[in-house]
């Protein structure tokens, strides 16, 4: 996905919802902070997003917008409209969140999460392809290696995976 495809998300899902504001906080949230990042990170067609104030229209811009809908056959992208709840982020990411809101966007707004509290919401699930990314993220200095270790430690997740992630980080940033 590219930053052109993200704010033509953002306007497509605040159509759908009725809401002006969306907050993105899978993958594609990277291009809020680094519109230009690398291609690797850029490789999911899919934003995944909520309502900010209609959180209750998640189905309808999954249904709209989603996968194998005539929007992903159109466009070769899709929004998964999604709770946010069923992300891990650490405390105060709403602080930190980075607003996209431009011409392309119809002005309607895109809040997406910060690089950290992306990072640290992609390594709460720890899945292979979450690992990959937050790997490149460090790789190509998107991150902090300590601001990334104390969102960590912000982020509601089990001391064991809590222990195991602060020593996967550690291990990554030493490569």
């Amino acid at each position: 996905m590219k930053r052109s495809e993200l704010e033509h998300a953002i306007r497509a899902a605040c159509d759908v919802s009725g809401d002006n504001e969306v907050i993105i906080f899978g993958s594609q949230a990277i291009l809020g902070q680094f519109p230009f990042a690398h291609a690797d990170l850029l490789m999911s067609a899919e934003a995944d997003v909520m309502p900010k104030n209609h959180p209750e229209k998640v189905d309808e811009i999954d249904g709209c917008l989603g996968e194998m809908s005539q929007f992903h056959e159109t466009h070769g992208f899709y929004v998964h409209g999604v709770d946010i709840a069923c992300a891990k982020l650490p405390k105060g990411w709403q602080e930190r969140w980075l607003r996209v809101q431009n011409q392309n966007t119809r002005y309607k707004t895109g809040y997406c999460i910060e690089a950290h509290d992306l990072a640290a919401s992609k390594l709460a699930a720890f899945r292979p392809k979450d690992t990959q990314f937050v790997a490149l993220l460090i790789s190509e200095h998107l991150v902090n290696v300590e601001i990334l270790k104390a969102r960590i430690e912000e982020t509601p997740i089990d001391e064991n995976l809590k222990k195991r992630i602060l020593r996967w980080i550690q291990k990554e940033s030493q490569q």
